[in-house]
């Protein structure tokens, strides 16, 4: 009977008529739902696989439950599994087919996101679908990497909110690029494309689960650059990995990962003939570089990576490329692009692409050569903004730049015989092609952004226009060309030259004024009632000439800054002038062109504006603006006013260099009082060492007075009763050795002593010509003197009770040996008790060793003598503790003194202030902003110099 259904099911001879597809798709329905043997489910499955594409909506709509309650029962069999998920794919997944018309393909990705978020209504399945994927069976595995990849596509952030919640739900995924079958691998790539796609928390997960290891390593077995779609795969995971995520950047440089980007850029000398999807690789690859060191990242990162790009190599390999032949456009223009980002503010990457050579004969720099491309009409639009970008950022924070391609437009430095940069410029900025002129006078521009000396400089520049006639200034040249009324795009970017040239030059804004013709001529196209494409020229003229008024230092008597708003006021009109001025800002092409540094337009007619001039342009029409509506009367207050504050600003300038000169003196004798107190200290203490040593030396005497007197007195009495000098008893004999080897350890120890002495005197030394040099400085010259005198008598009696001692360990070493032999007389004497000669040694002995005695006496005496004279010695350097102590009461007193007048200065300084507060009182009265920042700043610095000041005074009563 099942068979009998099956068969009428899957195309076997019905005794009826044809059931419709819904009526077979329910009747499969029931099938899955109440079958209990597990054929018949598979083969209901199967079957409703097969009718899933031809009846989507039925299936979707009726068998999507049971497919779901398969997957969570029927796990133990692989096949119904897969026959399960491959059905869930259908449903949900959109065919892209070409031939389907648009509302066709639109009813389908409706149908697709319908049963994408039916099939998301319980976030379980997408659990079971992520544990169904650790199933290592192909027929499982494979249909439910697609299944998920298609839920991505259809419902991206509800998808990845249940994985990022999911325990292990991206590392389940990450496994799939481990899978030894390429097909899984491969489509697993997709799927983490999907996942990671505007989610930066999934993105850093994925980083670190060392996914660039992976990529990386996958990209190199393909091929690299020569690679198939897969190595396209691995970079657009890659770039969704980096683009915008710090953290994922700072971890690719870390890793060293940088550094194995290198060999994908090596080309050959023949690059004729590559593949479409090698073009496509390589692109990629060069948009990963950009991620590294795109403007938008945070300027800490991008010089962190460009700095790695150059020690490892990576931009002089792009540098080949750029320079190779037979590299295709678009590569070509994108490898410009990418060594822009990667110079771009790096003075070291900067410096190096400067002396980067084409391989021409003879050779140019590689600026040069791009120059060239740049002034070429016939140049692809995409390459010539290519190298305009370029050139902005090989200039960009590159003052030393700058100032070469400025010289190559001097007279001193033009060389004839072969092409500069200069001379590049130039020819592009009096071309006949309008983008040719807008792109070198942007480039001119940006040689001039943010750098006065080479505007100043740039006023040498002469021209010569024909023969017979004499040469003209380029800024000359360039008004000229202005009003003879060329293309808009031309006189944009003329207009632009100027307006950068001039901002901020006083002098330049003289020499601009000093032609006659220029002011009328800005004044007339100002006035004028023109078209909607003139009113952006019209804008920027009024931007010029309130250039000329904002920097004018009044040197023309004709066009002071007075005289032109008089000008304004009578031809135009203020109002007029602010709102022709704010023309420039409303300009649809003026915010695009302030997003990003890259020049990117759709066609050449809409490049009208650079990123860096939109910045001077937001920065200038405000004050611009102040400046057109102020009165004469304002203007001389303010001039007044100006010429207070800096009168003031001088003199506070003057107390403050007083006060800090005050400071330092008061520093500087602070710290010859602290060193001559430490001076003091340290000899008090060698005195205290000294008397110190002094009482042992005398309790060393005594003890060898003592042990000198018993010996003295065993040797009287075996010379009474030779007998028993002859018979020692062996007790005596051994008291008799431990006394030698007493004697031997305060050897040891007088060693020592010696030693510390010698370094004491070193010390005293030290310190005495330290003191020295502090009384050549100082105050108490006279009474350092007197100290040092003082040490060196003391270190002269240190070195003769040096010789002293030495003296005593040579009588020492006598008695020691003396010692030595009348313990060996014994002995002797009990080997041989009969030879009465051995007695008369030991008396000749006994009264050496008597004379000796009274000798140590006579020594004993001359120490205590010494003695008293290291007491006075003593007495003496109290007296200079005294003496110094009177001399740091004394500076003290002079600190005192320096801190009254470093008040009365201060009191001064507070009517200055007060002075200073009304003056800008008055100038707030009138209506005048004033720059509260910098006042605070003044204050804080003299409040915080005094509260040094209190800080230095605490300390000194504190001591």
């Amino acid at each position: 009977m099942t068979m009998n259904f099956f068969r009428g099911v899957m195309g076997g001879q019905p005794a009826g008529p044809q059931p419709t597809g819904a009526e077979t798709i329910h009747k499969l329905c029931d099938r899955v739902a109440s079958s209990t043997l597990l054929e018949d489910r598979r083969d209901a499955v199967r079957a409703l696989k097969s009718l899933s594409k031809k009846y989507r909506l039925e299936v979707g709509t009726q068998a999507m439950e049971h497919l779901v309650h398969i997957l969570q029962t029927d796990r133990s069999d692989s096949e119904i599994l897969g026959y399960a998920l491959d059905t869930l794919y259908n449903i949900i997944c959109n065919d892209e087919e070409e031939e389907q018309d648009e509302n066709a393909q639109k009813q389908e990705e409706d149908l697709g996101v319908l049963f994408t978020d039916k099939f998301l209504g319980d976030s379980e399945n997408v659990t079971l679908l992520l544990t169904l994927l650790e199933e290592f069976d192909f027929h499982v595995r494979w249909p439910g990497v697609k299944l998920l990849t298609a839920l991505l596509k259809n419902q991206c952030n509800q998808v990845q909110g249940v994985i990022l919640v999911s325990p292990m739900g991206v590392s389940r995924l990450m496994d799939l690029l481990a899978d030894s079958r390429e097909v899984i691998r491969n489509d697993g790539l997709l799927l983490l494309q999907q996942l990671t796609k505007g989610n930066a928390a999934i993105q850093k997960i994925v980083a670190f689960e060392n996914a660039f290891e992976r990529l990386l390593d996958i990209i190199t077995e393909e091929g690299s650059s020569d690679g198939g779609i897969v190595v396209e795969d691995c970079l657009l995971l890659l770039v969704n990995l980096l683009r915008n995520n710090s953290s994922n950047q700072n971890f690719f440089k870390e890793g060293s990962y940088i550094q194995r980007m290198k060999p994908w850029f090596e080309v050959g000398d023949d690059n004729s003939g590559w593949s479409a999807q090698k073009v496509t690789n390589l692109h990629l690859m060069l948009q990963l570089v950009r991620v590294m060191v795109s403007p938008v990242n945070s300027p800490g990162a991008t010089s962190s990576c460009q700095k790695s790009m150059y020690q490892c190599g990576l931009l002089q390999q792009l540098c080949t490329i750029l320079m190779a032949t037979g590299v295709p456009a678009d590569i070509l223009t994108e490898t410009i692009n990418t060594v822009s980002e990667v110079i771009r503010g790096s003075q070291i990457n900067q410096d190096y692409f400067a002396s980067v050579n084409a391989p021409s004969n003879p050779p140019r720099p590689a600026i040069v050569v791009l120059l060239m491309s740049m002034v070429n009409e016939r140049q692809p639009f995409v390459l010539r903004c290519a190298v305009l970008y370029c050139f902005q950022c090989f200039l960009y924070k590159n003052q030393k730049g700058q100032g070469e391609i400025v010289a190559t437009l001097l007279p001193s430095t033009i060389d004839a015989n072969s092409i500069s940069a200069g001379q590049l410029l130039c020819g592009g900025l009096f071309s006949a092609d309008s983008l040719s002129n807008w792109c070198a006078a942007v480039a001119l521009a940006h040689a001039l952004q943010d750098n006065l000396t080479q505007k100043e400089q740039l006023l040498r520049v002469q021209l010569a226009t024909s023969l017979g006639k004499p040469p003209v200034s380029l800024l000359q040249q360039c008004t000229n060309i202005l009003s003879q009324g060329s293309k808009v795009q031309t006189r944009v970017g003329l207009l632009m030259l100027l307006c950068t040239w001039i901002s901020n030059c006083p002098i330049a804004v003289t020499h601009f004024l000093h032609n006659q013709e220029n002011v009328p001529f800005l004044t007339g196209q100002i006035s004028e009632n023109l078209g909607e494409d003139e009113r952006l020229v019209q804008g920027l003229c009024a931007l010029l000439l309130g250039i000329c008024i904002y920097y004018n230092d009044n040197s023309l008597e004709n066009y002071t800054k007075e005289k032109l708003k008089q000008l304004i006021e009578k031809r135009i009109g203020k109002e007029n002038f602010v709102e022709k001025l704010g023309f420039v800002t409303k300009h649809e092409l003026y915010s695009r062109a302030a997003q990003k540094p890259q020049p990117v337009f759709p066609s050449p007619e809409q490049m009208l504006f650079d990123h860096e001039f939109t910045k001077l342009v937001k920065e200038l029409e405000g004050v611009i603006t102040k400046a057109v509506h102020k009165t004469s009367e304002e203007e001389k207050k303010e001039e007044e006013v100006k010429k207070t504050l800096e009168q003031h600003d001088s003199i506070v300038i003057q107390y403050k260099d007083l006060i800090r000169d005050q400071d330092t003196q008061i520093q500087e004798l602070r710290e010859q009082v602290s060193t001559l107190s430490l001076n003091s200290e340290q000899m008090h203490n060698q005195i205290i060492q000294q008397q110190s040593q002094i009482q042992q030396h005398k309790d060393q005497y005594n003890i060898l007075k003592l042990k000198l007197g018993k010996d003295s007195q065993g040797l009287s009495s075996s010379q009474g009763e030779g007998a028993h000098v002859n018979g020692l008893h062996s007790e005596e004999l051994s008291q008799l050795r431990e006394e030698v080897e007493e004697l031997r350890r305060q050897h040891a120890l007088q060693h020592t002593q010696l030693s510390d002495k010698d370094s004491l005197i070193n010390t005293l030394r030290c310190g005495a010509a330290a003191a020295a040099q502090t009384a050549e400085g100082g105050a108490g010259g006279s009474d350092n003197t007197e100290l040092l005198g003082e040490v060196e008598s003391l270190r002269s009696r240190v070195q003769a009770q040096c010789a002293e001692i030495s003296q005593l360990q040579t009588e020492r070493q006598e008695l020691i040996r003396r010692a030595e032999a009348v313990s060996s007389a014994p002995a002797s004497s009990s080997e041989s008790s009969t030879d009465t000669v051995k007695v008369s040694e030991l008396e000749s002995r006994l009264a050496a060793q008597t004379t000796e005695t009274e000798r140590l006496k006579e020594e004993c005496r001359g120490l205590r003598e010494g003695h008293a004279g290291l007491e006075q010695q003593l007495a003496s350097a109290q007296s200079t503790v005294a003496i110094e102590q009177t001399e740091k009461t004394k500076l003290q007193q002079e600190v005192q003194e320096s801190k009254k007048e470093q008040d009365d200065l201060l009191m001064l300084l507070a009517d200055q202030d007060q002075k200073i507060l009304n003056l800008k009182q008055r100038l707030r009265d009138l209506g005048e902003t004033i720059d509260e920042d910098e006042d605070e700043l003044d204050t804080r610095d003299q409040f915080g110099e005094d509260d040094d000041d209190d800080d230095e005074e605490d300390e000194e009563n504190n001591d």
